[in-house]
Formats: structure tokens, sequence, C-alpha cells
């Protein structure tokens, strides 16, 4: 079958060629591309290329899906690929995949490719489309959020790698019917990356935080007041780490990270979990290195952190908590303009089977406007 060809926004999807070749063994042997396409033999030659051109790609298309080349428009070099495969026509619905050559990153190739198959899919019949990524390809869930398509979960050991594991992978989807444009999020990225001012910067949690992540998470006074009260694997700390902005994206949880501005160093961690979309309400909590503490960084993180909720996002009211005991943490609360609302008995686990009392506090957006007028007058 002669592939059919698809415009886009600033990319022509058409069949692969000869022409292509070159770029597509550059393409499947980039070492990023090598990350996530585990399945895919390595080093790709040419004369697997060109097996992919003359057999893979036509067998794809005679089982109802297809491969395309995502091409400049104006060159006709070849930027990317996109795709359709795994095709039940019984429930009308394939998955989508996609790559983007190191040459043309950057540029919304990849977006623009998957929106114009999308539609051109659903013009053809299908009336569903999943898209599934790892965790840690966060370019590739931007992708998908771009194309309008909305999480829906994560596979456990969904895909298999080339060392005998499994990988979890996020799922998403798009239906014929969805609104057009990109999914909206719950908590869109920081401006220009961080928060600051001037004495103290939040930015993401990253995987390359592993090692702070696990001296802060690991202090037996941090183990204390978490819950549950007991240390993260490291398994889990590895995951919480990489999977950071995975959760950003999907709108459940910032994690970020309390930088001292002056020297670049991590100092400690604040994190918002955004608990009940419906209501506008989240929870932040926070922890620092023995070393940076006294200075005033939570308190200061606490207030760049509830001033880009309440303005960049739907949250209307932050909610934190600590152990009656825990009187520094009340201070650092009452300091960033939070109130206490509630003692609440016996809310959280504690050390050997017992419970902890938890002592509440609640912050609007109100409360910072009243509170700013109050330091203007």
């Amino acid at each position: 079958m002669i592939a059919p060809t698809i415009p886009g926004e600033g990319v022509r999807l058409r069949g692969l060629c000869a022409d292509d070749l070159d770029d597509l063994v550059t393409g499947y042997n980039d070492p990023e591309m090598r990350r996530w396409l585990k399945q895919m033999p390595h080093p790709f030659t040419r004369a697997q290329a060109e097996e992919y051109v003359t057999e893979l790609v036509p067998g794809l298309f005679a089982a109802g899906g297809g491969f395309y080349a995502v091409a400049d428009p104006v060159t006709d070099r070849l930027l990317g690929g996109v795709g359709i495969d795994r095709v039940s026509p019984g429930r009308g619905q394939a998955e989508i995949g996609y790559w983007t050559g190191p040459w043309a990153r950057g540029r919304g190739v990849a977006t623009a490719a998957v929106r114009a198959l999308t539609e051109h899919s659903f013009h053809t019949g299908l009336s569903r489309l999943e898209l599934l990524t790892h965790w840690e390809n966060v370019p590739s869930q931007r992708v998908a959020l771009a194309a309008g398509f909305q999480r829906e979960g994560v596979r456990r050991g969904a895909l298999p790698d080339r060392n005998g594991r499994r990988d979890d992978v996020l799922a998403y989807a798009r239906l014929a019917d969805d609104p057009p444009g990109p999914t909206d999020r719950l908590l869109p990225d920081l401006p220009g990356g961080e928060l600051t001012d001037g004495v103290v910067t939040l930015r993401p949690l990253v995987a390359a935080d592993l090692d702070f992540y696990t001296e802060l998470h690991t202090l037996e006074d941090v183990v204390a007041t978490s819950v549950p009260p007991v240390p993260p694997s490291a398994e889990k700390m590895r995951h919480r780490c990489a999977r950071a902005q995975g959760h950003w994206l999907a709108g459940d949880r910032a994690d970020l990270v309390i930088v001292d501005a002056a020297t670049g160093t991590s100092t400690g961690s604040i994190d918002l979990y955004y608990q009940e979309p419906p209501t506008g309400q989240a929870m932040i909590g926070y922890s620092m290195l023995p070393d940076w503490r006294g200075r005033g960084y939570p308190t200061r993180a606490a207030q760049l952190l509830s001033l880009w909720a309440f303005a960049e996002t739907g949250i209307a009211r932050l909610i934190a908590g600590a152990l009656p005991t825990n009187l520094g943490s009340q201070r650092v609360l009452e300091k960033a303009g939070f109130k206490r609302e509630a003692y609440l008995r016996s809310r959280l686990p504690g050390e050997g089977g017992r419970r902890n009392d938890d002592v509440q506090f609640a912050l609007l957006a109100e409360d910072l406007l009243v509170e700013g007028a109050r330091l203007d007058g």
C-alpha cells in the first residue's frame, strides 16, 4: 500500500523511502531514543533500516495500521516518525507512537505529527487512540497532553526491556469526540522553571536529586514526621525523584527542592499534594537538612509556593499538619500566614502501631491579600 500524504502544522506525513535510510539509522541509534526504544536492536544497522522500510512498515499497513515519515514540508528531510499499531477494528481503537530525530527536537514536530495522524485516524474510522509512554519520558508526556490526550492511569509491567525486566508505563488516550486543543493541566509549569524571592529558590525535583533526597528523607527526625513514620525504600526514593515530573504533569503532586539562592545548594524539600481538585484543596509538607535549619527557609518556601498555587492554579485552600510536639513546624506555618483550625486526635499512624494526634492549619487566598494589605499600610 502507498501511504497517503497527510498535512500537518509545520510537518508533512508521508511514506518512508530510500532517501530516509541514513536519517533513520541516525535517529534509532541516538542515545535518547535508545533509552525508550528498549526492544529495538542495538546498534540499529542500515540493513535493518532497509528491512524496516521494505517489510515491517508495509506489514503495519496490511494489519490496518501504518507508519509515516514526519518530513519537513519544504526540504522533505526526515524529522521523525509516527505510526498506528495494534488496531482493533471491532473496538474502533488503536495505539499511536512516535519519535523525533535529535536534529529536529524542540520545534513541536512530534506534537504536530501526532495531531495530524490522530485526526486522520478519526476521519478514517477509529474512535479511540491510546498512547503509552514511560514515567521518566517527560517530553513524550508533554507531547501527549499538547495533542489533547488525557492520562488514564498506569499499566504496571506493560513493556519488557532488554534486561528481562518489565517497565511500568503511563496510559494516555484521546477519543474522536474529545474537545479540540491541548489537555488542560491542573498544575502548570513554574514561570521560568522556578520560584524565588532572592533568598531561596524553589525548583522541581528531578532524577538527579536522588542522593540529596535520600540524605534528607532518611534523617531520623524527618522519618519520624513522615506518614507513615518509616524510612522509604531505595526503590521508592528512586521513583519519587524519577517520576516527580510525571506526577506534576498529571496534576496530583508538585515536588520541589528548596535551594539556597546565593550558593545553589539544595537545602530541603517542599511538596504540594493536590488532594481534592473538585473542592480546590491541596496540602503542603516540607523538610530541611539540619545545617540549614533556623534560617527561615521553609517559611519563605511555603509563602512562595502558596502565592504560586493561588495565582496559577484552581487551588483555593491550602492545608498543612504538624505533630503537637513539633512546635518548630507550627511556627513555620504561622509565619507563612497559615491559621490553626483543628486538633485531630489519633489522625496519623505512629511508630509501633500507635496513633498520633495532628494539629491542622489552613491558608486561604484572601489571607494573603489581608496580610499584604496590612504590610502595605
